[in-house]
């Protein structure tokens, strides 16, 4: 039994351990990833209704936290791990050790980087899985998750460089505060050609990055982070040159290309109908899954409109100003308002918004008080307002400029009401062939 016993003890002591497991198993690192993961998870749960169901809103939403919450946490984790050894006070010996100054830097770094990354990309697949049983049809992009990551790893190795340079038990927290306020600042304020060169920006969600800006923001700022590593810790110091002139090519290239790295994303430009329907109804591509739901919702107001003529050949849901013979349909973005999770939030207050763009009469100023009466009937009986019996109830309890007004609107609902179905037909068709009048003259009376 001794010999066995010493048998194996010898095989072990053979087969040293990688200095790398034991930084990664125990230790600061896989807290660390916790803290990424936790952060991350709290930012963007509080925020879901506004991404939650768009591929694109995710990536921007990903993209903001990991940005904004992570590079300042893999900033303060870097940079405490980094004063580790003085904080123990094994600095000098350490020193001493055969193991190069490189290697004993990756050595703790290292694990303390993947840990961030690894719960940064635990998170983002969270949020990708919940944006995915919702998605309502666009589609996402890896390109601008996997430029995060390596933006978090050089990051935390940055901050590994300023913690063993800096003596100061504040430095880490100080150092997140200030990445914090630069990426901030950058990102939201008036950004000059220097401001291509920052990691974070803030893009509208119906642009999406050209497929090598990730790629250049990754040589970027990996270039600038390996020149500082190498800087510190290599015995020939001109090593550093080489990671910085790969940083200095690809910042020329961000610089240079300005606001060439976004475009416009290509499914914003189409989109997708029912032309079954009069009017028929399209929504923007981006967002196909959600047509049948616009349809249901608009089911009633197009039912009465059966048969009506001078109407309006769609709904369109493009960028810019719609058609000679199109309406513009109720806005479906920002998510979070109309939609929330794939889902229309309130389908009778959409009808009632699809309705009023139906009646035209946006650009009036001021309208007579007889047409206003009008368009009041017919918004009545295409889609009323969910807050129509409050607003009637409050004119109600008015002067006698409010009563009056009232009494005139609901006589106009119940003369619309009692006709037939083909006078009514005939009767709207004549009314929304004056669509765009703002005078009385024109507009059929009640």
């Amino acid at each position: 039994m001794t010999l066995v016993t010493e048998r194996a003890a010898r095989q072990g002591a053979g087969r040293p351990r990688h200095p790398l497991r034991a930084e990664a198993v125990r230790g600061f690192a896989p807290w660390a990833g916790a803290a990424m993961l936790l952060t991350l998870l709290v930012g963007l749960g509080v925020s879901a209704e506004r991404w939650q169901g768009g591929w694109a809103e995710t990536r921007e939403q990903v993209h903001t936290a990991a940005m904004l919450l992570g590079v300042p946490l893999a900033l303060a984790a870097g940079c405490w791990q980094g004063g580790r050894e003085r904080r123990r006070g094994t600095g000098e010996l350490l020193a001493t050790a055969v193991r190069g100054r490189t290697a004993a830097f990756l050595a703790s770094a290292l694990p303390v980087a993947l840990w961030l990354v690894a719960g940064y990309a635990v998170a983002t697949a969270l949020a990708l899985l919940a944006t995915w049983y919702c998605a309502m049809g666009d589609r996402p992009q890896p390109g601008t998750p996997l430029g995060d990551a390596v933006v978090l790893a050089c990051a935390a190795l940055t901050g590994q460089v300023v913690g063993r340079l800096v003596a100061w038990r504040l430095a880490a927290p100080l150092l997140a505060a200030a990445g914090y306020v630069v990426l901030g600042v950058v990102g939201y304020g008036d950004r000059g050609s220097a401001g291509h060169l920052s990691p974070f920006t803030d893009q509208p969600w119906n642009s999406a990055p050209v497929w090598w800006q990730p790629l250049a923001t990754a040589v970027w700022t990996g270039g600038l982070t390996a020149a500082a590593v190498l800087a510190y810790t290599a015995r020939r110091r001109a090593l550093a040159l080489l990671p910085l002139v790969a940083a200095a090519a690809a910042g020329t290239l961000l610089v240079q290309s300005g606001d060439g790295l976004w475009r416009a994303d290509p499914l914003t430009r189409r989109q997708v109908c029912d032309t079954s329907t009069t009017p028929q109804i399209c929504v923007n591509a981006r967002y196909k899954e959600l047509l049948p739901q616009v349809t249901e919702a608009l089911s009633g107001m197009t039912g009465r409109l059966e048969g009506v003529e001078n109407l309006p050949v769609r709904f369109e849901d493009l960028p810019g100003r719609p058609g000679p013979d199109e309406v513009e349909l109720p806005m479906i973005t920002p998510i979070g308002w109309s939609v929330v999770r794939g889902r229309l939030t309130d389908p009778g207050e959409y009808a009632w918004a699809a309705g009023i763009a139906l009646q035209g009469r946006g650009d009036c100023g001021e309208v007579a008080p007889r047409v206003a009466a009008v368009d009041d009937a017919v918004e009545y009986h295409l889609a009323p307002s969910p807050l129509r019996r409050q607003f009637d109830e409050q004119d109600a309890r008015g002067g006698a400029a409010e009563r009056a007004r009232l009494e005139e609107r609901l006589a106009a609902r119940e003369r619309l009401a009692s006709m037939g179905d083909e006078e009514r037909r005939a009767w709207l068709s004549a009314y929304f062939a004056t669509r765009d009048e703002c005078g009385r003259d024109g507009v059929p009376a009640l």
